[in-house]
């Protein structure tokens, strides 16, 4: 049993909102679970946050309590029929944007112009984009930083070590296969929930 599963730091800059009830249950969870949150965010006020691997629907589990504990302001991205009454407000309470998948170029357009609404801004997307395993990486996380101008932070749930670790971060730039290579090198060491679901070299 972990007496501190929280070991992350988190600067000034980084947007966070209180909700210290939820923060307490979350960090009850995770130490009952055996899991604990290491690394650091970067002192800048927007980013977009890589999760991966992307295997299991404990990936979201994990996450989510992380997501609470650290009492971090994020946004994500959802399908837009999930957010249908009674859950629609409830998933926008805890960042939820509703998107049609469909329209890719449209999707980039608006998390971009989130970026640029606001003053402090985190968007959590899972690059693989699926559970099942995928020979390539979706482009759109890159696509979103690039436009936006804001760095990109590795966020990766190992199974093995029950760690979800943060960063480092890197900016981005015109060369997507050179940046998805050295985004999948910070999950090189990483053991998801379930391994041949996982591919730790995607092609672009």
């Amino acid at each position: 049993m972990l007496s501190q599963p929280i070991d992350a730091v988190i600067p000034a800059s980084v947007p966070r909102v209180r909700r210290p009830l939820l923060r307490l249950l979350a960090v009850w969870l995770l130490r009952r679970l055996g899991w604990r949150v290491v690394g650091s965010l970067p002192d800048v006020p927007k980013f977009v946050i890589a999760v991966a691997p992307h295997t299991s629907n404990w990936d979201f589990v994990i996450g989510f309590l992380a997501y609470l504990a650290l009492e971090l302001r994020a946004a994500w991205l959802g399908k837009h029929t999930i957010f249908r009454f009674p859950f629609g407000s409830i998933l926008r309470y805890f960042g939820g944007i509703p998107v049609v998948r469909t329209a890719a170029g449209d999707v980039v357009a608006k998390a971009v112009a989130e970026f640029t609404r606001h003053p402090q801004f985190v968007l959590a997307l899972a690059p693989e984009g699926t559970r099942r395993r995928v020979q390539s990486w979706r482009s759109g996380f890159h696509r979103i930083a690039l436009g936006a101008r804001v760095p990109v932070v590795a966020a990766s749930l190992d199974f093995a070590k029950r760690e979800v670790r943060l960063g480092p971060a890197f900016h981005t730039s015109a060369d997507f296969a050179g940046d998805l290579h050295r985004l999948a090198q910070r999950f090189a060491d990483v053991t998801p929930k379930r391994p041949e679901l996982y591919n730790p070299a995607p092609a672009v």
